[in-house]
């Protein structure tokens, strides 16, 4: 369903008032319809380097900080006439060309921690950085406006065992790669008995499984070509599975390691192949399957890389990096600011210009109409991507 279809039905059902605030705040008119539209996270695992990402040729301070590592301008997909686009990532050019491929720059947040563990916890729970939460922001977010029960699950997690901002209490299933869903269900063995404690949740999720793996229908071959790396069999995996399904609210897909500490020039591009070419396939077999107006995919990582590379041809734990939001109801282009190489802080960092909680701010409000302000712990502009 297309957004301006879903704020039709709205209006229809007398829930769409005048003001678009108030819409936010009240809900859709059935979980069924809002969880139609699809959210795509894609973890880039690690620490992706922004700025070798999207790239700001036009700023000399950028040659000057990487005199190895810098990419040329004719090594560049070219955006506007500052920044441009590792040319590793052809395979997205198709999207922005058409308008559906946003470029967020400068994403971060206050007072930024560094350490891999604590910097994705903040990600996955949209916490301050000196707030510890249990649960991660989707799973809060499903306590209050839980999935209908009829869908397969409320979300699919492939490539990883980590449930990210899925921890605490989402019904989740996760599949390797190349998982087998049905072997998987098989293993899972359900009693009559609720148990207690850490039993009660074995048994939980023992049921989510069983659960999704009778609602699933007959296997299909999709004509989209995935590409043959560890990427592409994830993202396959996903769409397979989401054919199948009757409905899940967010697939979670992550790629890495993009900690390129040392020998970066090779296995960045390696890196930034395998992630376009896989979101490639990702649309074609969403726009196969009809999905490709009402889902969005979003990559994340926990941070960026250091301006200034190393001296063993890498770059180091950073602060901001640019990300891409994807989606036949995207607006593309570039959003927020040409990173500000001269104006680096006493870490010898970026400073953040894009609250990464602007980000969920966008999907909780614009997305699925929901409110943001209680479940973010504040309140952040969201973008108009959507």
């Amino acid at each position: 369903m297309k957004r301006r279809d879903f704020l039709s039905l709205l209006g229809a059902s007398g829930l769409l008032s005048i003001s678009p605030t108030v819409a936010m705040a009240m809900p859709a008119a059935t979980d069924t319809e809002r969880y139609r539209r699809l959210l795509i996270l894609v973890e880039l695992k690690g620490g992706n380097d922004g700025l070798n990402t999207v790239v700001p040729f036009a700023d000399p301070a950028y040659y000057a900080l990487r005199p190895q590592l810098a990419i040329r301008p004719d090594a560049l997909f070219k955006l506007d006439d500052r920044v441009g686009l590792n040319k590793a990532m052809s395979p997205l050019m198709p999207s922005w060309e058409s308008g559906h491929l946003a470029v967020v720059q400068g994403l971060g947040y206050p007072q930024p921690n560094l350490s891999h563990f604590r910097s994705i916890e903040i990600w996955d729970t949209a916490s301050r950085s000196n707030q510890y939460l249990d649960a991660g922001w989707i799973s809060r977010m499903l306590a209050n406006h839980p999935v209908p029960s009829a869908f397969t699950a409320d979300a699919l997690v492939v490539g990883s065992n980590d449930m990210g901002p899925l921890a605490g209490g989402a019904r989740t299933v996760t599949l390797g790669a190349s998982g087998d869903f049905e072997r998987e269900a098989r293993l899972a063995v359900l009693a009559n008995q609720p148990g207690s404690g850490a039993l009660a949740h074995v048994l939980k999720v023992e049921a989510d499984v069983s659960h999704a793996a009778q609602s699933l229908g007959e296997a299909r071959q999709l004509k989209t070509e995935f590409p043959d790396h560890e990427f592409g069999r994830t993202c396959r995996t996903a769409c397979e599975t989401l054919a199948r399904s009757n409905g899940v609210a967010v697939m979670r897909l992550t790629i890495g390691s993009f900690d390129t500490h040392q020998n970066q020039a090779g296995r960045h591009t390696a890196l930034l192949t395998q992630l376009s070419e896989g979101l490639a396939s990702l649309k074609s077999a969403l726009v196969e399957l009809g999905r490709w107006d009402d889902s969005m995919i979003l990559t994340y990582s926990e941070f960026g890389r250091r301006p200034r590379e190393n001296q063993s041809g890498g770059t180091d734990h950073g602060t901001v990096a640019s990300h891409f939001i994807m989606g036949g109801s995207v607006r593309g282009g570039l959003y927020g600011q040409t990173p500000p190489l001269d104006h680096l802080d006493e870490t010898d960092n970026l400073p953040w210009q894009i609250d990464f909680r602007q980000i969920y701010a966008t999907v909780l409000e614009r997305w699925w109409l929901l409110p943001s302000q209680d479940l973010l712990g504040g309140k952040f502009q969201s973008l108009n991507v959507v």
